[in-house]
């Protein structure tokens, strides 16, 4: 099992799994000394932006004559370093962790050292674990000199941990009998009585830093804040801290009294009363940090909205029947220690005294921050899920409550923060909330300057909970300095909610490009908010201007003419469009049902994810033109002629002869085919480009037999899974309809499957149908064709019917499915197709094939995602399934297949 499949992370305070890519320097490694149900001692030594780790239950010893059993256990992430703390009971591992030293080392097998060569390093220590014999040379605390570990016979993961006979052996010296932490000081014996020591040693050594002078206990301490930078740099002088998405928290702790304080100085330690519990047991008297509360959701993941959700909560003073959710304060600086005050040390020695300071616990821990590769630190952030990086300069003075160029955020997506000064009457949906929040900032003399307007964004709760709020501040006069013109009336409010907001630029007239609202800002004082400035730093490229959001703005616009056919203007290309306010989804209970129109919007909206997932896969279009309720046809090849801007590929199914099939890997042939009432976009299972993992013999060389080959390899295993379990109201010989219980049976079995999988070492994505069940999507290297993988997913299949074969079948007769959940495995061949990602279904609420995280299965229904509330969860959420293609596996490897 791995390091996240035996913890779980929103319950204990271990840092969370995390690859640490392109660090520089010398390699580290870290012995903890852990007293779990045995007490015992773990060696961990760097390598390839993991810890590789042996538990060491006598520990090490210093006689060269010793040998000491050393059992190699799961990698364990790079941030473990730095890990102490006390793990809680019923949870793996329950008990004290202290770091009983901490060092760098070095490959030492030739008799020379490598800390000056990570990358040498690396290469002959991996050698050393493929040969079965690690030497390494230790520049610890307590642990010096040449050391080996030596794999033993009777087991892969038996090893011996040895002290080779140099001028580090000492045969007298106990070492094991040296119990405290070289961070804190601390013995285990202290964590578990909660009562760790006065930090011995650091009061004075803190005398001797630049910068540090003796000072009252503050009163007052406004958080440092950062300015902002357009793409990820790299540079010696600078530091990366992950991005969180919290709130900013100053904890204040003055003897027995604990404070924390939220942005505007706001006392909120009311709201987090179990993070304040924790640093009232902290050892240091007086104790001013900084840092970031956020919510872990039940895998660990940072989750701004199941901190929303607890906050929202606890206002209320209701119960939401789940449960709470983990509130965690990440600590990143530390301002005042026991009579000193640290604000004019540099931050590199902040940060050293920070680690020794504060004592982890289950809510309170430091956050890891790494060096050198800026752009390969964002890059593993943003595939982490977080927002990006903050870049901190090592030299940088904690600046109280000033926006500083010595500390940059680096973001996936631009953000900034605006004041509400209004809003416009909504119409049709939101007749009954409104149409766009008036936005502003204030600029250098206090005036509230227009930014524009948002009116994406936003859900039924939502709108509704903003449109009490700002009821509540209206006013007679507009709040801002200019006179604004708006598409609908305007209702003027008092300027004193703040709102996050989404956007890809600022026009040339000071107003936002694409704004979506993603959430309030109530930490946030309106006085505060003014327009950042992105900072250049030296060694930054600028980003590549992102044409494809201004085509999407401006297609959008075009949309929102009244007119029922005109030509659309789509970059460079134009698409007619007609009959746009034809009902495709015809209204329930005389409702309005939703258009062509509709139908454009969204795949406009969803463009820039769903292109991704279409690009090179052979389609099937399944059109509607009189909408859901009317004449409905599949269509392979298209027998008139095609725009322009519409690419195809000659296909042959079996041994029918070849013909064109449509490929949708632009936008305006998206926009077409939205046009022409495709309202389900079915697409192959393999592409016919070439990539990393497949290459063209050199003897194909016509066109025609380069897209044959290409074919005839999938990117995926498919896995089908309909529940057959019938609510009574089904006409005769119809199929299933959606229901909540067959749909739970249907994750049940998905995650069956999932662990199935996992057991396989096989990475799994899934989506909702977006009719009754869900699709499994395994990625794997284009090394098999169709037949074999069909060959394998049947396997799988059959090896779950043994194991739940009251609840499963693979039958393909459909009388003989009643009552169970179908694994359809025969999609796996070649011109099969499914609804792809992102594709809207031909259901009466218009919803939507949707990519889940696999701890959402049980929580949502299919009928959740729809084509009007799709694209705001792909803003909050991002693209569930962008690197699915990243995540492909060896089939042939571990199918053993020469």
């Amino acid at each position: 099992m791995d390091y996240e499949a035996k913890r779980r992370l929103s319950r204990t305070p271990e840092p969370p799994w995390q690859v640490a890519r392109d660090r520089q320097g010398p390699l580290i490694f870290t012995v903890h000394k852990h007293a779990a149900r045995r007490l015992h001692y773990d060696l961990r030594l760097e390598l390839d932006g993991v810890l590789k780790s042996w538990a060491v239950p006598a520990g090490p010893s210093l006689n060269p004559e010793v040998k000491r059993l050393a059992v190699m256990v799961e990698d364990h992430p790079l941030g473990y370093a730095s890990f102490e703390g006390t793990i809680p009971e019923g949870e793996y591992g329950a008990g004290q962790v202290i770091v009983w030293d901490k060092g760098d080392y070095s490959p030492d097998e030739d008799g020379k050292l490598y800390f000056d060569d990570r990358n040498r390093a690396q290469e002959l220590l991996k050698q050393g674990l493929t040969d079965g014999k690690l030497s390494f040379f230790l520049r610890g605390h307590k642990m010096k000199g040449s050391w080996t570990l030596v794999r033993m016979k009777r087991g892969k993961n038996d090893w011996l941990l040895i002290k080779h006979n140099d001028e580090f052996a000492d045969s007298r010296r106990e070492v094991v009998s040296e119990g405290a932490s070289v961070l804190s000081g601390a013995t285990v014996e202290d964590l578990k009585t909660g009562n760790a020591p006065r930090l011995a040693g650091v009061s004075e050594a803190l005398s001797g830093l630049s910068g540090v002078r003796k000072a009252p206990f503050p009163k007052k301490m406004p958080p440092m804040l950062a300015g902002a930078t357009e793409a990820p740099f790299s540079g010696r002088e600078w530091l990366f801290e992950p991005k969180l998405d919290g709130y900013r928290i100053i904890a204040a702790i003055d003897g027995d009294k604990v404070r924390l304080l939220s942005r505007n100085g706001i006392d909120v330690s009311g709201k987090y009363e179990v993070v304040a519990g924790d640093l009232a047991k902290q050892p240091a008297s007086e104790l001013v940090l900084d840092g970031e509360i956020i919510a872990l959701d039940e895998k660990g993941r940072a989750c701004f909205q199941c901190l929303q959700g607890f906050l929202d909560a606890m206002h209320r003073g209701v119960s939401t029947g789940e449960k709470a959710p983990a509130i965690i304060y990440y600590v990143f600086d530390i301002l005042y220690f026991d009579g000193y005050s640290l604000l004019e040390v540099p931050l590199a020695e902040r940060k050293k005294v920070l680690e020794r300071a504060l004592v982890p616990s289950h809510s309170v821990r430091r956050l890891e921050y790494f060096e050198g590769d800026g752009a390969a630190i964002y890059r593993g952030a943003i595939k982490q899920g977080l927002e990006g990086i903050i870049a901190k300069r090592k030299d940088s003075l904690y600046r109280v409550g000033r926006r500083s160029p010595d500390w940059l955020k680096v973001k996936s997506i631009r953000t900034d923060d605006f004041v509400i000064g209004g809003y416009t009457r909504g119409a049709g949906n939101r007749a009954s909330t409104f149409g766009a929040l008036l936005l502003g900032y204030y600029d250098e003399k206090n005036r509230l300057v227009s930014a524009g307007h948002v009116g994406t964004g936003f859900d039924d709760r939502l709108l509704a909970e903003l449109k009490r709020r700002l009821d509540a501040l209206k006013m007679a006069k507009s709040p801002f300095a200019e006179s604004l013109e708006s598409n609908a009336p305007a209702t003027w409010v008092k300027p004193e909610l703040v709102a996050e907001i989404k956007f890809s630029e600022w026009t040339q007239d000071g107003r936002l490009r694409v704004p979506v609202f993603l959430r309030l800002r109530d930490d946030k004082p309106a006085a505060e908010v003014r327009r950042a400035e992105n900072t250049s730093v030296k060694d930054t490229g600028k980003a590549d201007d992102d044409r494809e959001d201004d085509v999407v703005t401006d297609v959008l616009k075009q949309l929102e003419n009244a007119k029922d056919s005109f030509f659309l203007d789509v970059g460079k290309d134009r698409v007619e469009l007609t009959n746009l306010d034809k009902e495709l989804w015809p209204g329930m209970d005389e409702g309005r049902g939703l258009t062509k129109r509709d139908l454009l919007i969204y795949l406009a909206r969803v463009s820039p994810y769903f292109l991704k997932h279409l690009q090179d896969c052979p389609l099937t279009l399944s059109r509607y033109p009189g909408g859901i309720g009317g004449e409905h046809f599949f269509q392979k090849h298209w027998a008139s002629p095609l725009p322009e801007f519409v690419a195809t590929v000659p296909l042959a199914e079996h041994a029918a002869k070849r013909q064109d099939y449509i490929l949708c890997n632009n936008l305006p042939t998206l926009v077409w085919l939205g046009q022409v009432a495709d309202i389900e976009f079915h697409t192959w299972f393999s592409r016919v480009s070439p990539g990393t993992d497949i290459k063209v013999p050199a003897g194909i060389s016509k066109e025609a037999d380069r897209v044959d080959f290409l074919s005839r390899y999938p990117d995926f295993i498919i896995f089908d899974l309909d529940p057959y379990i019938y609510s009574g109201k089904e006409q005769r010989g119809a199929e299933p309809e959606l229901s909540r219980e067959g749909f739970a049976r249907t994750c049940e079995a998905a995650l069956w499957l999932k662990e199935t999988l996992d057991e396989l070492g096989l990475s799994a994505f899934v989506k909702t149908s977006g009719m009754t069940g869900l699709h499994v999507y395994v990625p794997v290297l284009r090394q098999l064709e169709f037949h074999a993988v069909h060959q394998a997913a049947k396997t799988i299949c059959q090896f779950l019917l043994k194991r739940h074969s009251r609840s499963l079948t693979t039958d393909w007769a459909v009388e003989k499915r009643q009552g169970k959940i179908f694994l359809d495995y025969n999609q796996n061949i070649r011109g099969k197709t499914l609804a792809s990602v992102y594709s809207p279904r031909p259901s009466s609420e218009a919803t939507v094939s949707t990519p889940l995280r696999w701890d959402e299965l049980g929580k949502v229904y299919p009928a959740d995602f729809t084509i009007k509330n799709l694209p705001d969860r792909l803003v909050k959420l991002g693209d569930l399934w962008g690197n699915v293609l990243d995540a492909k596996k060896d089939l042939k490897k571990i199918l053993k297949i020469e």
